[in-house]
């Protein structure tokens, strides 16, 4: 008679909250770590959406705009770690949401963080496609800087990213560790070539105290509305953190692995953030070169160091957002393969599979497809030459995600003492905490459905659909779309997460259990 299989910790609690381990349990808590901080990428966020910053609010909306909102989002990764402790299942936030609340609660989490993950994975490789453009020129000056070309590599991006993840399973995990640490140096060599490269750099006061005001909307609305515009960049730059949950299910030691991961990479990616952005404002000396390009950050480079060192500059940024979008790529595809797996998406036994190696490959290849369709309107140049298009799926990305992070701490908040907490818990700090994470989120949702400039406002004489941020047509044709769906025909079958094991030892599916085969039943 043969011995029963030892019983996994991690695989135990997987199986409690109702699910066998079918995805390989391989990451360690560092790679955990490793991919909120990839997808966070300070060599993404704070290159690509400087010139949102920039133009809306000047250096006062990074040099004291960046700390501020990245002490809202701390605390929104606090609220969120807590229940990564509690429930540290691939699902993430929208099994949290169906756990502590209905399943209409999971149903409306589950879809917004889908669109703000397929957003993100879509904005960072086109951010990605964008400097690799500008980088090609640099080495092939034959090779145009158009938007035909970026799209272009936008695709190739986009399908190099699948094939990695679908192809190697393995050396994922790894990837994640090599990027950490190339954005550490490749940060820190950033800041050093924008120290010492420049002949001359900006003084303390045009860093902290300079306003600009190149959105097009009147001075008088500049601290109401301009400025808060320019917080976009933190906002996006510092999103993705949800990664450290939707790959608990691969993680070792998940419930407190992941809770401590994904609050120190908002941690150490704001320390590092603040400084190449602030290297960016000293190095800043020709203000005029940065207003004629939009605000893009690639015109400090351009204007303030030799041609060598700002080649560089663009290369290391390449590298890392590749590395970003690598991460986006998983992170999306789990959250996609849980919700399918609970069947919440049209053909959800198709993307709910994975393949010998246990990878969500139909997964992959659809979050990939929808990214790419999203960004289609990127095509079509902007007035002014500002990339709108972009800073329009920006825009998706940062309210789909917080939307999708305000609802389970919303519940958890409204659970209070019959909240079960795991090893990592804020105890009796979570009430102020989530009161300040909710406001804050309803807070950005509203601003960044707004009009960028002025010729995006409906009615106006100048406006012109090139210039529309599309975020409120994107999430509004979400928000409808699954909302009837709900009303009229998910409410009758859609019970939330469902379970493949009934979560007792030895039980089928369960660990040290063989596996078997049939319909997966309701959580309840």
């Amino acid at each position: 008679m043969t011995e029963p299989a030892p019983v996994d910790e991690d695989a135990k609690r997987l199986a409690e909250l109702g699910y066998k381990q079918e995805l390989a349990r391989t990451w360690s808590g560092f790679s955990n770590f490793a991919i909120s901080f990839s997808i966070i990428s300070i060599l993404a966020g704070c290159f690509t959406t400087f010139g949102q910053a920039w133009n809306n609010g000047g250096p006062v909306a990074i040099s004291w705009g960046w700390p501020l909102i990245s002490v809202f989002i701390l605390i929104i990764g606090l609220c969120m770690s807590e229940l990564v402790s509690a429930y540290p299942t691939a699902g993430g936030i929208y099994w949290w949401a169906a756990k502590m609340g209905r399943p209409v609660h999971g149903w409306f989490t589950g879809w917004f963080n889908l669109i703000g993950l397929i957003a993100v994975t879509a904005s960072v490789d086109y951010g990605c496609a964008t400097f690799m453009n500008i980088t090609i020129n640099r080495f092939a000056p034959g090779f145009e800087i158009s938007l035909g070309n970026t799209f272009i590599l936008f695709a190739v991006v986009l399908v190099l990213h699948a094939l990695i993840n679908i192809y190697s399973h393995r050396l994922i995990s790894l990837l994640q560790n090599v990027s950490v640490w190339w954005h550490v140096f490749g940060a820190a060599a950033v800041v050093a070539i924008l120290v010492f490269g420049p002949d001359s750099h900006q003084s303390l006061s045009f860093v902290f105290t300079e306003t600009i005001n190149n959105s097009g909307f009147s001075d008088s609305s500049y601290w109401f509305y301009v400025l808060p515009l320019g917080f976009l960049l933190t906002q996006y730059t510092i999103t993705g953190f949800d990664a450290c949950a939707h790959v608990s299910e691969e993680t070792r030691g998940a419930s407190t692995a992941a809770a401590r991961g994904l609050w120190q990479s908002i941690f150490y990616s704001a320390i590092g953030g603040w400084i190449v952005l602030l290297a960016f404002l000293f190095a800043a000396t020709d203000v005029e070169a940065v207003n004629e390009a939009s605000g893009f950050v690639g015109a400090i480079f351009e204007s303030a160091l030799p041609g060598n060192l700002a080649t560089a500059i663009f290369t290391i940024s390449t590298v890392g957002q590749f590395f970003c979008g690598m991460s986006c790529v998983t992170s999306m595809s789990r959250m996609t393969y849980a919700f399918a797996r609970d069947g919440a998406i049209p053909g959800w036994r198709l993307w709910s599979k994975v393949d010998a190696n246990r990878t969500p490959v139909n997964a992959i290849v659809l979050g990939c497809a929808v990214a790419l369709l999203l960004t289609l309107p990127a095509l079509y140049e902007a007035p002014g030459g500002a990339p709108l298009a972009f800073y329009a799926v920006v825009s998706v990305a940062v309210i789909g995600l917080y939307l999708a992070f305000l609802i389970p701490i919303w519940l958890r908040l409204r659970m209070g003492d019959r909240f079960e907490p795991g090893p990592w818990t804020l105890g009796a700090k979570y009430k102020v905490m989530c009161w300040i994470a909710i406001i804050e989120i309803a807070v950005v949702s509203v601003y960044f459905v707004m009009p960028l400039v002025p010729q995006a406002v409906p009615f106006g004489e100048d406006f012109t659909w090139t210039a529309v941020n599309y975020a409120p047509i994107v999430l509004g044709v979400m928000v409808l779309g699954v909302g009837l769906w709900w009303a009229l025909s998910a409410r009758h079958w859609f019970t939330g997460p469902r379970r493949t094991v009934d979560g007792s030892p030895g039980s089928p599916g369960s660990p040290g259990a063989p596996e078997v085969s049939g319909e997966s039943e309701p959580v309840g």
